[in-house]
């Protein structure tokens, strides 16, 4: 079901499935709600009431007149809470979603129950390579050739040549509009955001760090760094993964998850 509610100073898509413990979705950079698979979403939400939304000038939610910021994004899944009634909830963040899973974490702890931190980062200490962000940054062609480059960041080069039906399973399916406007407001709000690492020693939910070891976009060194920092944190590192993990092993990906939420993970 999806639905457009009024979140202080915007209208914020969102959409829910199944009953149960609440565990909020925070999508990736220039990502919607719709990136989330539909089979991850309905294996969860058989145990859990999976909620999942667009971020700020993203798909169907609203941009507003206010600075786009890490911090504001925040605000914004905080207050969708809020307004649903929901007083505490897991929450899982992917890559820039998991900078705001950070914030939400540290700013607004009774919220939550249990984190989840799929390809993060305290600081950007351990950086993609130089040719990483020059692919990134290539604007010139045509949109398909633009949105390979992007593919080719989420993916291991070698998985990538041998799975190509796979990939377009992934993106053949209506992903929403995202405008190039809010991409570069969303670019500025990570570039900007200040990091956690002097924060994370406080923080209190259980978390978990999750990655893959051939994550190109955001290097595993990143989750190693912070499962130092992040007092009783769980790291697991899926050995030949890229940042698209849960596309690549969707199984896996499922697993791991299921496993930290209902405390059965060694």
């Amino acid at each position: 079901m999806r639905n457009s509610t009024k979140v202080g100073d915007i209208d914020i898509a969102w959409g829910e499935k199944g009953k149960g413990f609440p565990l909020l979705f925070i999508s990736g950079f220039g990502t919607t709600m719709d990136i989330w698979e539909e089979s991850t979403i309905d294996r969860l939400s058989e145990y859990y009431r999976v909620l999942i939304f667009d971020n700020r000038g993203i798909g169907g939610s609203a941009a507003g007149e206010k600075e786009f910021t890490i911090r504001r994004f925040a605000d914004d899944a905080r207050g969708l809470l809020e307004v649903l009634g929901i007083e505490k909830s897991h929450i899982l963040g992917w890559s820039m979603g998991s900078l705001v899973a950070q914030e939400i974490a540290l700013v607004y702890p009774e919220c939550i129950e249990k984190l989840v931190l799929y390809a993060s980062y305290a600081d950007w200490r351990f950086p993609p390579a130089p040719e990483v962000i020059d692919r990134l940054s290539d604007q010139s062609g045509t949109p398909e050739e633009r949105g390979m480059r992007w593919v080719e960041t989420l993916f291991p080069s070698g998985w990538l040549s041998e799975h190509g039906q796979r990939v377009g399973e992934i993106f053949s399916r209506p992903l929403g509009e995202i405008s190039g406007d809010s991409l570069i407001r969303q670019q500025k709000a990570i570039e900007l955001w200040g990091g956690t690492a002097e924060r994370l020693g406080s923080l209190k939910a259980r978390t978990l760090l999750l990655c893959g070891d051939e994550d190109v976009l955001v290097p595993s060194e990143n989750s190693e760094k912070m499962n130092k920092l992040i007092p009783g944190s769980k790291l697991q590192v899926v050995k030949g993964a890229g940042h698209g993990l849960m596309f690549q092993e969707p199984d896996v990906f499922v697993s791991l998850v299921m496993e930290f939420l209902d405390g059965t993970m060694e």
